[in-house]
């Protein structure tokens, strides 16, 4: 057995994990930054660092198209409902007195009568 053959075993086996180590670092770092770009909305690269956009077709873009249409709908629903909401908590929290009054003066049209 050659002399040297001991010296880089025991070279290697003192390097090799600090190059683990260098590289687990890294490709963890990699994917961090994969993972906070894709939360924060923004595009992933390639290897070149070009950005890769998502192909959108013609199926894709009328699908978003009627989304957006039936958002735009229920945000407009949903706007009716607190409207709604406000007065039932407006009628259910006054006092009853007040409220009885309010609908008597309802009743009773401008030349007072009933």
């Amino acid at each position: 057995m050659d002399p040297e053959v001991p010296i880089v075993f025991n070279f290697v086996v003192t390097l090799l994990p600090w190059v683990v180590g260098i590289l687990a670092i890294s490709v963890g770092g990699w994917v961090f930054t994969t993972w906070l770009r894709i939360k924060n909305g923004y595009p992933l690269q390639n290897s070149w660092g070009f950005p890769i956009h998502p192909k959108t077709d013609r199926e894709a873009a009328e699908r978003i198209k009627l989304l957006t249409n039936e958002n735009a709908q229920l945000r407009a629903e949903l706007g009716s409902v607190k409207d709604r909401l406000e007065t039932v908590e407006r009628i259910i929290t006054d006092q009853p007195t007040r409220l009885a009054r309010e609908i008597d003066g309802l009743a009773i049209d401008k030349g007072g009568n009933a």
